[in-house]
């Protein structure tokens, strides 16, 4: 059988593991991380690993949005611009998510990316992770976050073509690729200005390195589904990288194999845990590590249901909202980064203050 001729969720999940194996081996040597940046930031006031993550961000922006413009995706039909701008749960799910990535000791990008190096804490936030953000996307919490986006999410149709910011614009009279370019412009442009006029972060390889491949991997995954993908008789839906409810997809899929269809989120949980093994094991920093003690497992645990709550609530995680949401122009993802990212700087606060109002005073208190 030849390749034409595989199923296209065979291709898709092919592409997804290759793509996912490049990202957790980048993931690993390059030290790249979400929480790994804001901590950087917070206690020692170094931004390199922030701008890595920044400059994913404006390549992956770019890189889609270009796409996006030469016919060659068509991202109205992903989940960041269909439907109502749910800002609730951006809002209380970034919030979550950033929080609680900080007690479980990194976001689920992190978390697939220890796994794979050998860290069997990760594994039970793994296991945690999967079970809440089933809870939460179809089971008990389901009720509650289904009732909560009915009171709360604006809608646009009949305004706007859907809820990217462009679209958003042109409802002001902005010509549609006037205001798609011009946003490119202010936040692509912008944000590779904030990165590379950091002397400090130009002469850092891995962090130039780690933020350029994520973001090119970002785009790489939109073409996977999107090009690749695309298919009239088997249509696949238009994703990239994300991995909380892909978590959860995963674990259920282990569990339902023979009666279960593969997809690109679950090759890709895959492809990064794999990659970043092979990275471990070519390095020799593969390494078995386990809880310290009661207190340890007992913070993890609590993380990971707030990130498998969060990310499903919000849509996404640091690289779901932050990177392939944010590549879309969503105006969702835009809350939700921002959420994110002031919820793990509480977090990290409180790890500090150990009190969450305490923690919360010493956030404003920065400023």
């Amino acid at each position: 059988m030849t390749v034409s001729e595989l199923p296209i969720s065979t291709i898709v999940g092919l592409g997804a593991f290759v793509t996912g194996l490049i990202f957790g081996a980048v993931a690993n040597r390059t030290h790249f991380c979400t929480m790994g940046a804001l901590s950087d930031i917070v206690f020692m006031g170094d931004w390199k690993r922030f701008r890595s993550w920044m400059l994913a961000l404006a390549i992956g922006l770019i890189g889609t949005q270009a796409m996006q413009s030469a016919g060659m995706i068509d991202l109205s039909k992903s989940i960041y611009l269909q439907g109502a701008i749910g800002w609730a749960g951006a809002v209380i799910g970034g919030l979550l998510f950033g929080f609680g990535m900080t007690m479980a000791g990194g976001c689920g990008n992190k978390t697939l990316v220890r796994l794979g190096a050998g860290n069997l804490k990760s594994l039970v936030t793994f296991m945690v992770i999967a079970l809440f953000a089933y809870m939460t996307l179809k089971g008990f919490i389901g009720l509650a976050r289904v009732q909560m986006d009915s009171l709360t999410a604006i809608a646009v149709a009949g305004k706007a073509a859907n809820q990217g910011i462009p679209a958003l614009l042109a409802m002001i009279g902005i010509p549609a690729s006037v205001a798609q370019w011009g946003t490119v412009a202010v936040i692509g442009g912008g944000l590779l200005v904030f990165c590379l006029k950091d002397g400090e972060f130009r002469s850092s390889p891995a962090d130039l390195f780690g933020g350029l491949v994520i973001g090119l991997l970002i785009v790489a995954g939109w073409w996977v589904t999107g090009v690749l993908g695309n298919d009239e008789f088997e249509p696949t839906a238009i994703a990239s990288f994300t991995f909380v409810a892909p978590i959860g997809d995963t674990m259920q899929y282990l569990m339902t194999f023979t009666g279960s269809t593969i997809n690109f989120g679950i090759a890709a949980v895959g492809g990064v845990i794999v990659g970043s093994f092979l990275a471990a094991i070519a390095s020799k920093t593969f390494a078995f590590e386990a809880f310290a003690g009661t207190e340890d497992m007992g913070r993890h645990l609590i993380g990971a249901a707030m990130m498998g709550v969060g990310g499903v609530l919000s849509m996404g995680c640091t690289i779901g909202q932050g990177l392939t949401g944010m590549s879309t122009l969503s105006i969702t993802s835009l809350i939700a980064l921002g959420s994110v990212i002031f919820g793990g700087v509480w977090g990290l606060k409180y790890m500090e203050e150990g009190e969450v109002g305490a923690a919360l005073k010493a956030v404003f208190a920065r400023g």
